[in-house]
């Protein structure tokens, strides 16, 4: 009976990851292919029905996840399918900002060619923009984002410092 309730227990939260054990992982995702895998798995249980913010992690997991692909073919459609599911998930709740770095993190890595950098400035201007009225937990890793970030330049920095 325990193995059971512990069986249960584990399928019914295994799926849903917290939001600080995944913004922990997010900053070191893209270093390297195993980084990657454990960041898919970790979301793997995570579906459209789920917080949109996880939604938005598992759309950059796939995102960085295609990264890896040995094949082109695999690669390309890796990378459209991360990279619909975290533009419909931002057209859903296009005001949340953790969403927007999400998108700003992905778009400032991918290379030119695959045309998904469009929202670079849109994005930085929103987190600039609304970056003081968040709470101190979401502030802070926003301010770690924006200062390791490639498209903030240093004087862009100053208003998280």
């Amino acid at each position: 009976m325990k193995l059971l309730l512990t069986l249960f227990l584990w399928v019914s939260f295994a799926g849903t990851p917290d939001l600080a054990s995944i913004r922990k992982m997010y900053s070191d995702v893209a270093k390297s292919e195993s980084n990657a895998k454990d960041f898919v798995a970790k979301l793997s249980g995570v579906s459209s029905n789920d917080d949109k913010i996880l939604v938005a992690y598992k759309a950059a997991s796939i995102l960085v996840d295609s990264k890896f692909e040995k094949k082109l073919g695999e690669k390309i459609e890796r990378f459209k399918e991360g990279a619909k599911l975290l533009e419909a998930t931002i057209k859903s709740d296009p005001s949340n900002i953790e969403m927007r770095m999400i998108r700003l993190s992905v778009q400032e890595d991918v290379p030119g060619i695959t045309g998904y950098k469009k929202n670079i400035k849109e994005d930085k201007k929103f987190i600039t923009t609304y970056y003081a009225s968040q709470g101190a937990a979401l502030k802070d890793y926003l301010k770690d984002f924006v200062l390791q970030s490639k498209s903030f330049s240093e004087k862009e920095k100053q208003f998280v410092k």
